[in-house]
């Protein structure tokens, strides 16, 4: 690699850091980072984007300038926007602040945008060169570009089990299988989601609050879906001064009587069956990038089915449970081939205390 190209590599990574700022805040926006350099190659300016409905990350590095960009370069980890939305389009921004090039990771999947900008950029004759650091780039907006290709939020499944493989006694208890340290994780890990999912017999079993403990401001939208509409009356998630509730509940099978135990304060919709893939598509359309999916078996396996789930994540404790008739973390999936079962890849493993903590996702 030249030492130019290295200079450019640099500034893009810079960046892609900047645009990593806006972790668990931008939603439903993309994780967006700009850097400008004047006509000699110094840094006059950067910016990245916080949060929907504040500065594109071009527009506040604009608004940072300390000298004229023009006959500069900038760096963006996301093709400039050219639509009207909250904000005004970003490339009217960069093509009358007289910016010669620019260096553009991706292209942005948003059908608003998806090359349009790309192309007014070139049409006013700045240079624009692409695919810089581009897997960096794809990884930062992994659940972006899925919630605009597929129109389905992105899915993480998370669970508890044992190093049996159980979650649960087989009366349902299961407080506690891990430790505090990853409870506490779990805790703060929950920030990085738009919506947090659990079914009707979780919050039956174990009724959890969902939130983050304060990690997040506001905290993640809290969801409970059922066939049933059989919830009680009380419940941590009716509580709705902590974080906001959906109830999703399926009109084919529940006894919408039961809608009278449920709290004004909490949103409700009904779906029409009882498919995972309507509650991820009506999360991906409130705006909901990334969900964490912390439901029970059924649900599990149904969410996998319907492939709602990109990514997992596991909590393995050394305990032993034990018992046939004890908890695990799925129903049936009807394997009867190993060429049949599901693949994981990209694992990471760490330790949390004495507890071990795995990350894979889904093979595409």
């Amino acid at each position: 690699m030249s030492e130019k190209n290295v200079s450019h590599t640099k500034w893009m990574k810079r960046a892609i850091f900047l645009a990593s700022l806006g972790k668990n805040t931008t939603s439903p926006n993309p994780r967006v980072g700009a850097v400008i350099l004047d006509k000699n190659g110094s840094l006059i300016s950067e910016g990245f984007h916080f949060k929907a409905g504040m500065p594109h990350a071009e527009a506040m590095a604009f608004n940072n300038l300390k000298k004229d960009a023009k006959g500069g370069t900038m760096y963006v980890n996301l093709e400039p926007c050219c639509h009207q939305g909250k904000t005004p389009p970003c490339v009217d921004k960069v093509i009358s602040s007289g910016i010669k090039k620019i260096y553009i990771s991706i292209e942005d999947p948003d059908k608003r945008v998806s090359g349009k900008g790309i192309k007014l950029l070139k049409e006013a004759g700045i240079q624009v060169h692409l695919g810089l650091c581009k897997k960096e780039s794809l990884d930062l907006n992994k659940a972006f570009i899925h919630r605009n290709i597929t129109k389905k939020a992105f899915g993480v499944l998370k669970w508890a089990m044992s190093i049996d493989g159980r979650i649960a006694l087989k009366n349902g208890k299961s407080k506690w299988i891990t430790n505090d340290e990853s409870r506490s994780l779990v805790h703060s890990f929950r920030a990085e989601f738009d919506a947090i999912i659990i079914g009707g017999n979780t919050l039956r079993r174990d009724n959890p609050l969902l939130t983050t403990r304060g990690s997040k401001n506001p905290e993640p939208l809290r969801v409970v879906f059922t066939k049933s509409l059989d919830l009680p009356s009380k419940s941590n998630l009716w509580d709705c001064s902590k974080a906001k509730t959906l109830l999703i509940y399926d009109s084919s099978t529940a006894n919408e009587g039961y809608l009278t135990r449920i709290p004004k304060c909490v949103e409700v919709e009904k779906v029409s069956s009882d498919n995972p893939e309507l509650i991820s598509k009506i999360l991906a359309k409130r705006g909901c990038n990334k969900v964490l999916w912390e439901c029970g078996p059924g649900l599990a396996t149904a969410a996998i089915q319907s492939n709602c789930i990109q990514e997992i994540i596991t909590f393995i404790a050394p305990k032993i449970l034990g018992g046939e008739n004890s908890m695990n973390p799925f129903g049936d999936f009807e394997f009867e081939e190993m060429h049949e079962i599901i693949k994981l890849t990209d694992s990471q493993v760490s330790l949390i205390g004495n507890d071990i903590c795995v990350k894979s996702s889904f093979e595409n």
